[in-house]
């Protein structure tokens, strides 16, 4: 399967990434995470006014392989989750970059996102070129 690494995207190590808009980042996880993990069965995001911290874990992801620790690449405020996801969390399969996003945060500083890979990076480290 080709993975898909959208260039408007801001990748970290640990496979989470950032749409960044102004001052809100959406922030979800990559195709390859997703890929790794397999079968998605639960998801824990955190709720609508709670502070992330850039580098610190804002959630959790499980699937029938691992549980996984959700990092945030932006510290700010949570505006908005993905609620729809927590109920069926095996969409994050489906869209990814789309309609599987996980959190948008409004962003205390846009700087956070500039030792962030680039899409061409994270492919690179991903798939090893």
């Amino acid at each position: 399967m080709a993975l898909e690494y959208p260039d408007d995207l801001k990748y970290l190590d640990s496979h989470e990434y950032a749409r960044l808009e102004g001052d809100i980042a959406t922030i979800g996880i990559s195709a390859f995470a997703v890929d790794q993990l397999g079968d998605i069965v639960f998801l824990e995001l955190p709720e609508v006014g709670d502070a992330v911290e850039k580098g610190e874990k804002l959630g959790t992801v499980e699937s029938v392989k691992a549980v996984e620790d959700l990092n945030s690449p932006v510290s700010g405020t949570v505006i908005e989750t993905n609620a729809p996801l927590l109920d069926a969390p095996e969409q994050l399969a489906d869209d990814p970059y789309g309609e599987a996003w996980l959190i948008k945060v409004r962003v205390d500083n846009v700087d956070d996102l500039d030792d962030a890979l680039s899409a061409d990076e994270y492919r690179s480290q991903v798939e090893g070129e």
